[in-house]
C-alpha cells in the first residue's frame, strides 16, 4: 500500500512535516543525500516528537522537502 504524504510546512527543529489522511509525520533525516526517515508523530500535533518509524511505499506530494 503507498502513503501518500502532502507536506504542511516544517516543526521548530526544521524537520518537514507531511499528512496523509489527518496524521501528521516528520522526516527526522530531511538531508537530499539520505533515505526519508518517517515518523509518526506524538499525540498527532504539529511539534510533537517524532514517535514511530514508517515502513511504507512513500510518495510525497509535491515532493520531499529536503535541507540541502
Amino acid at each position: 500500500m503507498k502513503l501518500i504524504l502532502t507536506l504542511i510546512g516544517r516543526d521548530s527543529w526544521s524537520r518537514p512535516v507531511y499528512e496523509s489522511d489527518g496524521q501528521l509525520y516528520v522526516d527526522t533525516d530531511p538531508c537530499k543525500d539520505s533515505a526519508p526517515h518517517i515518523c509518526t508523530k506524538n499525540n498527532n500535533a504539529f511539534d510533537g516528537e517524532p514517535l514511530d518509524p514508517v515502513s511504507a511505499d512513500i510518495e510525497f506530494v509535491p515532493g520531499r522537502d529536503t535541507w540541502d
